[in-house]
């Protein structure tokens, strides 16, 4: 596993040992990336569920200007400052050791990109996505990732859904937000 392209391309990452965590693929996180290029510098980022941290870290050697990391496994969160410590990222971010509901429901912080991946088989994205709506800035984007047997995500209320890509065993839905102006016409 590795950051793939920006400032940090070719860093080495690590990711916790056991089943509690799946690093996203590089052709995965490629194509994710590719999807919100034109979102991501200057952005401030939500990795919740964050397992090993490679997606924020990815959006920051993109030129994200901040990444929040949330993981309720101190495992999981010792994995995500060891690698933001191997790619230098450690003052463009925020780790939290919390549960990702109880955070998203009592954060006060709101993001451009909001990323989801987590764990597979238990519904964590219906329940979390109109949490996440509420903390996106207008013009933001939800990154979804799931298994591809699992139902499809709906659109959050004032949200709509851009695109699912699918890469075999998953699927990644973006939803959007409009941005202010786009609300008001």
């Amino acid at each position: 596993m590795r950051v793939i392209t920006g400032s940090a391309r070719g860093r080495k990452l690590i990711a916790p040992e056991g089943m509690d965590v799946r690093p996203t693929g590089d052709k995965v996180k490629e194509a994710v990336f590719s999807a919100v290029q034109f979102y991501i510098e200057g952005s401030c980022v939500l990795d919740l569920f964050a397992g090993s941290g490679q997606m924020g870290i990815e959006a920051l050697s993109r030129g994200a200007e901040k990444s929040v990391f949330v993981d309720s496994s101190k495992k999981s969160i010792d994995c995500v400052r060891e690698n933001l410590k191997n790619t230098g990222f450690v003052k463009n971010s925020s780790v939290v050791t919390r549960d990702s509901y109880d955070y998203i429901a009592n954060t006060s912080e709101t993001f451009d990109i909001i990323i989801l991946d987590p764990p597979y088989r238990h519904g964590h994205i219906a329940k979390i996505l109109p949490l996440c709506a509420v903390k996106l800035k207008g013009g933001g984007s939800i990154i979804c990732e799931y298994e591809k047997d699992a139902p499809e995500p709906s659109a959050p209320d004032g949200m709509s859904l851009r695109k699912i890509y699918s890469y075999g065993k998953i699927n990644v839905a973006i939803f959007i937000k409009p941005s202010e102006e786009e609300s008001e016409e």
